[in-house]
């Protein structure tokens, strides 16, 4: 017998629970960012995706602190209207996790997780450079959905990349070269090297093979 259940009747993190362990996996984004005190912030958010190219946006998943207060990128990014994402591929996944640590203000999460920054060309705040793609990002919209949620809308500016990763001249991503890891639930993760390939039909196509059967 199959389950189901409404979500109304359940509690935020029950709901948690299974909306992060049935959609998945989702990309990473290593947010970088910079508040009014200069202090670079960096976290990791699985929240998030790509949302559209004309024009290109991205969309993330902020939290609030229990007490509805911001938390660092989402207050840096309130002030100054800029972040970097950086992509996570199995080669920054163990800094990536050591960005997640709730360290106090004094520790920076980048000294700790022995990464190094590049500072960005169209905003001011710092990229990754372990990262294997890194987007510089200007707010487009922020809306809050609670005292605890809110959905940023970011204006992608510029793409850096990792040597040998795109084909400048035909702008194709060597996806055998880039090694994407996806977040699962709670501590599990994916690396994404099992691939397949669908290719969609059109119509006619369809309609033919059909016909053919």
């Amino acid at each position: 017998m199959s389950f189901t259940v409404a979500f109304p009747a359940l509690e935020p993190r029950e709901r948690y629970k299974l909306l992060c362990a049935t959609i998945v996996p989702r990309p990473i984004a290593l947010v970088t960012s910079v508040g009014r005190d200069g202090v670079v912030n960096a976290a990791p958010f699985s929240f998030f995706n790509v949302f559209s190219e004309e024009p290109p946006l991205i969309v993330l998943g902020l939290q609030h602190k229990p007490d509805a207060a911001p938390k660092d990128t989402t207050r840096n990014i309130a002030e100054t209207g800029v972040f970097v994402v950086n992509l996570v591929d199995e080669g920054l996944a163990e800094a990536m996790n050591v960005c997640a640590i709730d360290f106090p203000p004094q520790i920076s999460e980048i000294e700790a997780a022995g990464l190094t920054l590049v500072a960005g060309l169209d905003v001011a705040a710092p990229r990754i450079a372990q990262a294997p793609f890194a987007l510089e990002c200007r707010r487009s919209v922020s809306l809050a959905f609670g005292p605890h949620r809110e959905l940023l809308v970011g204006e992608v500016l510029r793409l850096h990349a990792r040597e040998g990763l795109i084909d400048p001249e035909r702008l194709r991503v060597d996806t055998g070269a880039y090694h994407p890891v996806g977040r699962l639930f709670g501590d599990g993760y994916a690396r994404q090297r099992d691939r397949f390939e669908l290719k969609r039909e059109m119509y006619e196509e369809w309609r033919a093979s059909r016909c053919d059967r």
